[in-house]
């Protein structure tokens, strides 16, 4: 072999050596690199039990208010990150949708006194999001504790005021069409044109129960036909947990009060009339009292639409 020359089975494995120098192994971390979950194969563990259903077991209601002047800032914020965050990658939180309500909307909720908001034209934002039935407990120790981290990371916006805000559970649902069209599992999901919150207190813890059969059986079938709202789901609120954000109060009316979501296939604006008195036909019935009918419609995802309607 003459000098310079090399064998070339010696070239091959000198390449190979600077090769292995060069390219980082697979499962090296970069200097900067977060370090690794030591428990990420619990996720596989509990992925394989537990109910796993797709029926809203559970809803998170949240309606707020941004303080006067950071309209634009909170939608922007929510919109951004905490409605992925602070939401929707969490487990068990499989669907989601957020609604606003501009000053013409905000003036045509009724009753005027209302016990859950004051006054009643508070809080132009609702989030609404389902969660697994059955799955309550494990997405609210996720929950509480993902707040924690955002809110020590500065990630949660401090200039707004949770008017109506709650945790709830299914207790039923009511179709316009029986079995046909969209199911409750789909709500959040179709493009409904509008939403209408309706909360209703009974008169006392045993009353409830009275008041969800007689809407259910009666007075829901009644005013879904022939009219734009393809269903309504009903639920009743469920205490927030001791170790909840401060900023978010208990909720109220845990024993007597039921929420309902009416979706629309038209913009409230255009068939109001036919959520007109529903404050006198629950008084008629002598089960309880309506605080709050509230009309909405959606947002545009990744849009400050409807933000400059606001006030």
């Amino acid at each position: 072999m003459t000098t310079g020359e090399q064998d070339p089975q010696r070239q091959d494995l000198q390449r190979q050596d600077l090769q292995a120098q060069d390219v980082p192994r697979r499962d090296a971390q970069p200097q900067d690199a977060p370090p690794q979950d030591a428990r990420a194969d619990d996720y596989a563990a509990l992925a394989a039990v537990g109910p796993y259903g797709v029926r809203p077991g559970h809803a998170l209601i949240t309606m707020v208010e941004p303080h006067p002047g950071h309209e634009f800032a909170y939608n922007r914020w929510y919109e951004d990150d905490h409605y992925y965050a602070g939401a929707m990658a969490m487990p068990w939180m499989y669907a989601g949708r957020r609604w606003v309500a501009t000053r013409e909307l905000q003036e045509m909720r009724y009753p005027a006194k209302s016990a859950v908001a004051q006054p009643v034209t508070a809080g132009c934002y609702i989030s609404t999001y389902w969660v697994t039935e059955g799955r309550y407990d494990e997405h609210m120790k996720w929950t509480v504790g993902i707040n924690k981290r955002l809110n020590r990371d500065g990630r949660v916006y401090q200039d707004r005021t949770h008017v109506f805000t709650a945790f709830q559970d299914h207790e039923a649902t009511v179709y316009r069409d029986g079995a046909a069209g969209p199911r409750d599992f789909h709500a959040l999901d179709h493009p409904y044109a509008g939403l209408v919150v309706q909360v209703v207190d009974a008169d006392g813890p045993e009353q409830r129960a009275e008041l969800l059969e007689w809407l259910r059986t009666r007075a829901l079938p009644k005013r879904l036909h022939g009219s734009p709202a393809a269903m309504v789901t009903v639920f009743r609120p469920t205490p927030l947990p001791g170790d909840r954000m401060t900023y978010v109060k208990q909720v109220e009316g845990v024993d007597t009060r039921l929420t309902l979501l009416w979706f629309l296939e038209e913009d409230p604006r255009t068939c109001w009339d036919r959520f007109q008195g529903l404050d006198a036909e629950v008084a008629g019935a002598g089960l309880g009292r309506v605080e709050l009918v509230a009309p909405f419609v959606p947002t545009v995802p990744g849009t400050d639409r409807y933000v400059d309607q606001l006030r």
